[in-house]
């Protein structure tokens, strides 16, 4: 024990005072240490069960004493904020716990042991701590708000048996009493049982199966805020709390609707406080603590029903995550983390002064000057400004956070929308507004609010919608194509219209509302594609530009998820679906605003690719209860293969094994990898999958061995089998079979060949495609007409089979552009014409990809247009062919 500074005698008088009486055995001094909880216990020590005035002194002298011993050490520079909330939080756990184990057996003594009617075991009651007590972040002198549970009904087993509720009731009104009622040596902490189901007009206790009804019919939004923070102090039913709760607090899909009930809460907060005028209130005025536990809370009712680390009870742990998670800017989770601590040490010193739970400055000047003086600063001039910026540094990242999305007032075009304009009055307005057909545009309006989704709809989610709706009206005349921007910007609003958080998303962030607009302006497909999977619209919340993905580190993210889903296949697989979506929509933003290039797009979707598979084959082995790794591997040809896979192209593979006695095994493994990938789940599907290219086609065998593969490749393989080769690579699985491949890979294609043979057969099967796709439009197909992208592969194709016995380096699976650049060094094809095709390859992929974009089935454009790109590939043709 240490001597006590002035400066805790001259900023607690409480302190003072207690300090000036004769010391009992429990009186403190300055510990030179934290107290923790397992000492706080030693100081509860044990009471006799029938001895409840014994248990009432032990608590109080026991809260004083730990208290006390805090409060010097915080005013002495001692303790941090962690250390204040952490003493205080465990000294109210303890004490209701100690109390409730006396006051409990002191009601067995006279009741019996409550017992429940359906399990037939001893029941106890669970105190859940709510607010800053459940959060572990309790105030010196703070209320503690507790919730009053039992699991079932029944009725104790003793010599005078009443029901469970009738005795939990009886040992609630005791431990209220014995925490809460002063007696000449102070009281514990106040009770505040407030926010129990019903409130105060609700009973004292409640069991779990009352509790999840009322939650499930009657639990209110701001009801969600508080159990937040619900942590069982006492009982063995947590997780059965916590599973009764989860579902009523965090919604399976992101929450946007949470935004705008936390801001009418805060509002009345706000109008409550200007009522009493208690602007200095540091907790509740503008710019306080309630306000950064309410961005923390939003933030984890949006997204904890997807990310359960949001779950924590702690603001300080929750802002963290923010930031690691990059929802909030590093920036302002470090300036919210400063106010926090600033303000929560400064309420400190405010109940320091007489331990009064109070969070208003004082309004005398000395009184302020020694406020002031506690807390660090010189005078009150300096203190009231360091704490100005503060609350101004609060009041505007929560303004940013909850400004209203610019729809509190009537939109000029809401009489347009909900059908209070004539059809002539509509149409005016439309086509004054920039849209070409305003019959058309209106028609659509009366058609969503006539169906049977927006009957089907509640009516605040048809009061978000009728918000909405005006808006992207509005922002839709914005860009060029307003007419049919607005209808795929209805599709969209119809695929969202049963999930009121994506509504209002919409509506919360004008900026998400923007980039979507622009967005289904740009591309039919990106629309089609965001409707579709509309838990993607989260991503057009921030206006960062997402950056480059490293599929090192996201592969090892998705693992990391995956391995901690529980197990669950169904979860497994929305993982897996949820986080293609996630980052080919991220691609897709990037190609769109011109960030990428079409040949690093192709990589990093081919990239994507292989790193679900990789994830996909490993789980599907682990489900088949594999003990060591899988002989086992995926090959993909194709696009997937050369590394020129668009945003919905099949994936190319084939199955190899290595293990002998194990192609029923390895079937079954690959018919599950197959499943994985083409299962339409609510969250979409991964990839369709062509398997055509594996021996003998549809009529060979789902699995190869890597022996038979090798001999029917090097036996039994026609040549466009060896032309498929030549863009194929491993991609997941055993790596021994990867090497085995690469060099069965590099002998087939460095074998020499008969020149003459070899173009009749690779000419021969051009011809068969091209009649296999026919084309009676008058266009140009890009990809199957002659002098398109076909004949540049099967020219890249015949160079590599023809010469790499000569230049080996053309066995380099380095895609189509670079092959030619290479075939033109070696002197094989000519360099000019070489270069006009490099040119023509390109064009016709950049356009086959914008086409794609504006959702056309066929990529075809006029001749005349592609016949400058069309010359080279044919003449090269003829070079190389004739």
């Amino acid at each position: 024990m240490n001597s006590v500074p002035e400066k805790v005698l001259a900023h607690s008088p409480y302190w003072a005072r207690v300090a000036a009486q004769p010391p009992p055995s429990w009186h403190p001094a300055l510990a030179a240490s934290p107290i923790l909880a397992g000492e706080i216990r030693e100081l509860l020590g044990s009471i006799g069960i029938a001895d409840e005035s014994a248990l009432w002194r032990q608590l109080r002298h026991t809260r004083q004493h730990v208290i006390l011993n805090t409060v010097a050490r915080d005013l002495a520079g001692m303790a941090n904020l962690d250390e204040v909330v952490r003493t205080v939080s465990e000294l109210a756990d303890e004490c209701v716990r100690f109390a409730l184990d006396g006051l409990s057996a002191s009601l067995n003594a006279i009741y019996g042991t409550p017992m429940g009617e359906d399990s037939g075991s001893p029941q106890l009651l669970i105190v859940v701590g709510m607010g800053k007590l459940g959060g572990e972040e309790l105030n010196v002198s703070s209320d503690i708000d507790l919730i009053f549970l039992y699991p079932e009904e029944g009725v104790t087993q003793g010599p005078k048996s009443i029901s469970n509720h009738e005795f939990f009731t009886r040992l609630g009104r005791k431990l209220i009493a014995a925490l809460g009622e002063p007696t000449a040596d102070g009281l514990v902490f106040r009770v505040d049982m407030r926010l129990r189901p019903y409130g105060e007009s609700g009973p004292l206790v409640a069991s779990f199966a009352m509790l999840e009804n009322y939650l499930h019919t009657q639990g209110r939004e701001w009801e969600r805020y508080a159990w937040l923070k619900a942590r069982a102090l006492t009982g063995s039913d947590a997780r059965v709390l916590e599973r009764a709760v989860a579902p009523f607090v965090f919604r399976r899909h992101l929450d946007y609707s949470a935004i705008a009930s936390l801001r009418t809460l805060h509002n009345q907060i706000r109008e409550e406080a200007k009522r009493r005028d208690i602007a200095d209130n540091i907790k509740l005025g503008p710019g306080g603590i309630r306000e950064i536990e309410f961005i923390a809370q939003v933030f984890q009712l949006i997204r904890g029903g997807q990310d359960t680390a949001l779950r924590t009870r702690s603001t300080r742990a929750a802002l963290t995550l923010l930031k690691e998670r990059q929802l909030l800017p590093a920036s302002v989770v470090d300036e919210l983390h400063a106010a926090y601590e600033f303000l929560r040490n400064l309420e400190h010193r405010l109940q320091y002064v007489e331990d009064q739970q109070t969070q208003t400055l004082p309004a005398q000047p000395a009184a302020l000057r020694n406020i002031a003086a506690s807390i660090g600063y010189e005078n009150s001039e300096r203190f009231l400004s360091a704490l100005d910026v503060r609350r101004e540094c609060v009041s505007r990242h929560f303004e940013g956070i909850f400004a209203n999305g610019g729809h509190s007032d009537q939109h000029p075009v809401a009489n347009l929308w909900e059908g209070r304009l004539s059809a002539r009055d509509a149409h005016t307005q439309l086509r004054e507004l920039g849209y070409g057909d305003g019959a058309r545009v209106f028609r659509r309006i009366q058609q969503l609010r006539e169906s049977a989704l927006f009957r089907r709809m509640s009516a605040s989610t048809q009061g978000r919608l009728d918000a909405l709706g005006p808006r992207i009206v509005e922002a839709a005349c914005k860009v060029p194509n307003p007419d049919i921007t607005f209808e795929r910007l209805l599709n969209i609003l119809e695929s969202i219209g049963r999930r009121e958080a994506y509504l209002a998303l919409l509506l919360e962030y004008a900026g998400a509302r923007e980039r979507v607009v622009h967005l289904a302006s740009a591309s039919p497909w990106a629309a089609s594609y965001l409707a579709s999977h509309p838990v993607l619209l989260d991503e057009l919340v921030s206006d960062r530009q997402p950056e480059p993905p490293d599929w090192t580190a996201l592969g090892k993210e998705l693992r990391a998820a995956l391995d901690q889903s529980g197990g669950g296949i169904d979860r497994q697989m929305d993982l897996l679906r949820n986080f293609k979506q996630v980052h080919t929509f991220r691609l897709l933003i990037q190609d769109l605003a011109g960030q990428l290039t079409l040949e690093s797009l192709s990589d990093h979707l081919s990239d994507l690719a292989s790193v679900i598979v990789q994830e996909v084959l490993r789980l599907c082995w682990s489900h088949l209860n594999g003990q060591h790794a899988p002989r086992f591997a995926v090959i993909g040809y194709g696009k997937w293969g050369g590394k020129e896979l668009g945003y919905a192209s099949d994936l190319d593979l084939i199955f190899l094994y290595d293990a002998e006695d194990a192609l029923e095994r390895y079937t079954r493994l690959a018919q599950r990898v197959n499943t994985w990938l083409t299962t339409f789940t609510p969250a979409g599907i991964l990839y369709d999958i062509d398997l055509r290219l594996r021996p003998d086609g549809d009529a060979g065998m789902l699995v190869s061995h890597t022996g038979a593969f090798e001999e029917y490749q090097l036996r039994k393989a026609w040549v466009f089998e060896h032309q498929a080769i030549t863009r194929a690579r491993f991609v997941a699985g055993d790596a021994l079979i990867d090497a085995r491949f690469e060099a069965l890979r590099q002998n087939i294609l460095t074998t020499p060949r008969d020149l003459a043979t070899l173009r009749g057969e690779i000419t021969s099967m051009r011809q068969r495609m091209h009649e296999g796709h026919p084309n009676k439009s008058g266009l140009f197909d890009i990809k199957h007409d002659r002098g398109g992208i076909v004949d540049v592969e099967f020219i890249v194709q015949y160079l590599v089979l023809g010469f790499a016995h000569a230049h080996p380096e053309l066995t380099g699976n380095i895609g189509n552009l670079a092959l030619l650049k290479l075939a033109a060094s070696l002197g094989l094809i000519p360099s000019e014409l070489a270069s006009a095709v490099h040119h023509s390859y390109r064009e016709f992929r950049r356009m086959q990809h914008g086409m794609r974009l504006q959702d056309e089935r066929y990529a075809r454009a006029e001749p005349s247009l592609v016949q400058p790109l069309t010359a080279p590939v044919l003449a090269l043709w003829r070079a190389v062919f004739d």
